[in-house]
């Protein structure tokens, strides 16, 4: 696993060196044309998948660690994001997104989600959660429309963890609360509850909410 990491890092150069090499032998005297073609082999190899594939399977493992410093700069060592395959280019922008947010820069996180959902991704789970992501932005701007738009998709596509999909339907609560529907906003309400969630911000919303559509008929 260290090996192909290591390796993963440092392709590029190693597919300039590989084009060097190939060139040396053919043209510096030796005249092999086989072994070069061999080495030009490699060195396309090494920098189509530096920029198709990208680095992203580097970010496993800080990520795993907590370590977000390392996972913007594994991130920033993208140059040409436009290059990468549609879903690794939307991974890309979901991360981007992401670390926007940790930041507190939430234009850019809403820019970079904005750009990951209009690529698409292969993997369901992935896209349902950045749309949730752009859903609660937009109820934080009091965008009900957007939010409703963008909740109800990730809820279709499918959340990966039931934290996150226990917040999308508490959206849908405020959402169909600030339509008065009532009735739609207690049905959100109770899917909410049977996901369970543990996290204390989660829980105590819960709680909140428990207690006012207690005081709503319907």
């Amino acid at each position: 696993m260290k090996f192909y990491n290591l390796l993963i890092k440092y392709r590029l150069w190693a597919g300039v060196a590989s084009l060097v090499i190939g060139l040396v032998l053919q043209f510096g005297g030796l005249g092999d044309i086989w072994a070069a073609i061999i080495f030009y082999t490699l060195s396309f190899i090494a920098v189509f998948t530096h920029f198709f594939i990208g680095p992203l399977r580097l970010v496993q493992e800080p990520m795993e660690n907590g370590d977000m410093e390392e996972v913007e700069r594994i991130i920033n060592t993208v140059w040409f994001p436009g290059l990468l395959f549609k879903p690794i280019r939307s991974t890309f922008y979901t991360l981007k997104g992401n670390i926007a947010m940790m930041n507190k820069d939430f234009d850019g996180a809403e820019q970079h989600l904005k750009k990951s959902a209009s690529i698409g991704s292969t993997l369901a789970d992935t896209e349902g959660a950045n749309k949730m992501q752009l859903g609660m932005m937009a109820l934080q701007k009091s965008n009900f429309k957007e939010a409703e738009q963008y909740l109800k998709a990730a809820l279709a596509k499918g959340i990966p963890d039931k934290e996150s999909e226990a917040m999308a339907h508490l959206g849908m609560v405020q959402v169909y609360m600030n339509k008065r529907d009532f009735r739609a906003s207690k049905e959100f309400f109770r899917r909410a509850k049977k996901c369970k969630p543990k996290n204390e911000q989660v829980v105590s919303q819960i709680k909140d909410l428990e207690k006012y559509l207690a005081r709503i008929p319907g």
